[in-house]
């Protein structure tokens, strides 16, 4: 079935857990019910090996085969947008297995070393590209200080499709927006809590972690803010914020950390995380989290 791309990641783009097993080994399987359930609820774009995906704790591997995986249980129901990054090597190799399991679309992560050209990550994205064959890339940015030329050269790169912005500065945003062809599809990257002012600068679509415990949720929030509802997608992030909070705690230690958990609460263990992430969550942070779930009626 084919899809319309640009559509779908102008929609929420759904970061899956990684699940792992008792003894700590990737357990693809696990995320069935939580694939079917977001879809179900109207989730536009799973997206495989992102940060909540834990990608830079998952071997090469394992990212390979999350990605395989993963496209095998999405179908031709939704378009997969698969993470890949790292050393341009395991990038490239993951970008072409990715293409081969029946990804969509490539989602490029900003590389991390200390030492980045923005000239060296224009021939990365090309690298890469290569690699898949030519699959559309969408490239995730969470550093904004490479400026807005270095933006506007990467997403003019042949095959790049957009940006999943990731950084809480939205002017920056509309000003990269504004130096760059406007077919480029502009993508809130820092989730539900974020949406709203960066769709007042031009942004399209969000990444959700929550979609993988609270899908209706996040749909909902697409929706008003879609719809120029700004009151309403507001006041449902009010009552989802708590759940945000805990994430954004011990510097972000407990982003991957407070979904897996409400998935524990849930009935639908994934497994811990993998250090650095913390796991488990506080007795603090554990007692907030069953607050919210039971507040809104989740466990």
């Amino acid at each position: 079935m084919a899809h319309d791309l640009d559509k779908a990641l102008t929609g929420i783009s759904g970061i899956l857990v990684t699940p792992y097993d008792d003894a700590g080994e990737i357990a693809p399987s696990k995320l069935n019910p939580i694939i079917d359930r977001a879809l179900g609820a109207g989730m536009h774009i799973p997206v495989v090996n992102g940060n909540t995906g834990e990608f830079y704790a998952l071997t090469t591997d394992e990212a390979v085969t999350m990605a395989t995986e993963v496209c095998g249980m999405v179908g031709d129901r939704a378009p997969v947008l698969a993470g890949v990054g790292r050393g341009i090597r395991d990038a490239c190799r993951l970008a072409k297995a990715s293409a081969d399991a029946g990804a969509s679309a490539l989602m490029i992560h900003q590389p991390p070393d200390p030492f980045v050209a923005p000239r060296g990550t224009v021939d990365y994205v090309k690298a890469v590209s290569d690699a898949s064959g030519g699959l559309p890339m969408m490239l995730y940015l969470r550093n904004d200080a490479i400026g807005t030329k270095a933006i506007a050269d990467l997403c003019a790169i042949p095959g790049v499709k957009g940006v999943k912005w990731a950084t809480p500065n939205p002017l920056k945003l509309a000003e990269a927006k504004a130096a760059c062809d406007p077919s480029i599809v502009w993508v809130g990257g820092l989730a539900e809590v974020w949406a709203p002012p960066l769709y007042a600068v031009g942004a399209r679509g969000f990444t959700s972690g929550l979609i993988n415990v609270w899908p209706e949720r996040s749909v909902a929030i697409h929706a008003a803010l879609d719809g120029g509802d700004y009151d309403t997608a507001n006041q449902l992030i009010r009552e989802m914020r708590a759940f945000e909070d805990i994430r954004a705690e011990e510097m972000n230690g407990t982003n991957v950390t407070g979904v897996k958990a409400a998935l524990q609460a849930l009935g639908q263990d994934c497994g811990p995380t993998r250090p650095p992430s913390a796991w488990p969550l506080t007795d603090t942070q554990q007692a907030q989290l069953g607050d919210f779930l039971k507040a809104n009626g989740l466990i």
